[in-house]
């Protein structure tokens, strides 16, 4: 009998990119063929950024895809992305599909597409091909795109997703609570893309009808309110590298991993790793507040800085910073994030909240400062704070600038309160049983790859 195929299709950004992936790893150590899908864009960057890139193909076969943007436009700009993805994508994978059913390898058994990626879903089901939708972040996230027409209903938001008025709400008891204008497509750049962005959710919500099943990057425990909301979702997470004592993979910059013997050198619970993700940009004036904030705490720290983190192209530190801060902090431009966070010298994670860094925290039980940016980090941030405590928000001051005095004492609140540390270490107890023989997730897992095997 052939070996079970699956056509895995990302939506084209970081943060969706790497859990599908480790999906995918997941996947090939139980004897599956897979077929990662990434745009031509972002295939360049992923095979660029592998350190070894024939160890890593012989088990993924990584192809790539027209996004129908030509090769100097703005990736960044969502809405137009969309479009674009949506206008040509669905055709080449259908091409794609049928190029490899009249090969001489095992034929495409399934897909497994990223929710926002449902156009891949329809493709699937007009090849009739097994559909699975997966959802690489927060179980609410999906259960609020689910309530739609009942936000429409009861007027918190407009038709087009637009948000009348400004208020706090939340969709079920022991949900995280919500300020409807920080809506996941209602703070990602201005109102046509935002209204694209919930265009494309509306319809996600169609072709999501299509999957088989719908798998989720969390936990029950994590999120036991959300999942009873949309008991359709089912959790697998956290979905983690170290869980199958591999590397994890599907990064768009080149890891930098000389950090790790820096950390080697560093006192147990002594660093604040400081990173932003894929997306966040800085203005000047907030990247020089958070730089001196990091150097009159007198704390070591790890500081990612991509090349493209501030707007302007000129050297963005005040000036004589890096030999300033040359004894205690190391900058670098992308780190082994999960390697960074199970290290033993990191004390607390000051982080843009997208849920891969949010559930990396979470499984290595390490304290959050909360500093999110947009799309779904608002609701992680409520996660981390209200509902499962483990993390503190910054607030900015009338000029909209989180400044360098509200860094610091931020810091020294959450490290002086052994609390934080106390309810995460549990915290990560209980994401972790979830992934071990007997815990729900793994249950799933199983259960998943026998239906795919079947």
């Amino acid at each position: 009998m052939s070996n079970p195929h699956i056509v895995a299709v990302p939506f084209p950004a970081q943060g969706h990119v790497i859990p599908l992936m480790e999906l995918s790893q997941c996947l090939v150590n139980h004897g599956f063929t897979v077929t990662f899908v990434n745009t031509d864009y972002n295939h360049k960057r992923v095979v660029n950024a592998l350190a070894d890139e024939s160890q890593f193909t012989d088990r993924i076969h990584l192809v790539s895809l027209p996004d129908g943007l030509e090769p100097w436009e703005d990736r960044n700009e969502l809405g137009q992305l969309c479009e674009a993805i949506q206008r040509v994508m669905p055709g080449k994978l259908e091409e794609l599909i049928e190029k490899i059913n009249k090969g001489k390898g095992d034929k495409v058994t399934c897909v497994i597409a990223d929710e926002s990626s449902g156009w891949a879903l329809e493709v699937a089901e007009k090849l009739n091909i097994r559909r699975v939708a997966f959802w690489p972040a927060a179980a609410a996230l999906l259960a609020l795109q689910f309530s739609f027409p009942k936000l429409i209903h009861e007027g918190i938001i407009n038709d087009d997703g637009t948000v009348p008025r400004s208020q706090i709400m939340q969709l079920a008891p022991n949900m995280p609570t919500m300020k409807t204008a920080d809506f996941a497509w209602a703070c990602i750049g201005d109102l046509t893309t935002q209204k694209i962005i919930f265009q494309v959710m509306v319809r996600n919500n169609r072709t999501v009808k299509l999957a088989e099943w719908i798998v989720c990057n969390s936990a029950y425990e994590l999120e036991p309110a959300a999942f009873a909301m949309a008991p359709e979702m089912l959790p697998i997470g956290p979905l983690l590298a170290s869980n199958r004592l591999g590397n994890s993979a599907g990064y768009f910059w080149p890891q930098d991993s000389t950090c790790l013997q820096w950390l080697d050198q560093q006192p147990a619970s002594s660093v604040i790793y400081v990173a932003f993700g894929s997306f966040t940009v800085f203005d000047r004036t907030q990247f020089q507040e958070l730089a001196l904030a990091l150097e009159l705490s007198q704390r070591k720290f790890l500081w990612v800085v991509r090349p493209d983190i501030t707007d302007k192209t000129s050297d963005p530190y005040p000036e004589g910073y890096q030999d300033h801060v040359a004894s205690r902090g190391l900058m670098v431009g992308w780190a082994p994030q999960q390697k960074v966070l199970a290290h033993p010298s990191i004390a607390c994670f000051l982080s843009h909240c997208g849920w891969n860094s949010t559930m990396e925290g979470v499984s290595n039980g390490v304290p959050f400062l909360c500093w999110p940016y947009f799309a779904d980090q608002f609701l992680n941030e409520s996660y981390i704070c209200d509902v499962w405590k483990v993390g503190l928000k910054f607030n900015k001051n009338e000029s909209g600038i989180i400044p360098q005095g509200e860094i610091n004492k931020k810091m020294e609140q959450l490290l002086g309160d052994e609390n934080f540390k106390a309810r995460a270490s549990k915290l990560k107890e209980m994401a972790m049983t979830n992934t071990k023989e007997g815990g729900q997730s793994h249950r799933i897992f199983k259960n998943f790859i026998e239906w795919m095997k079947a």
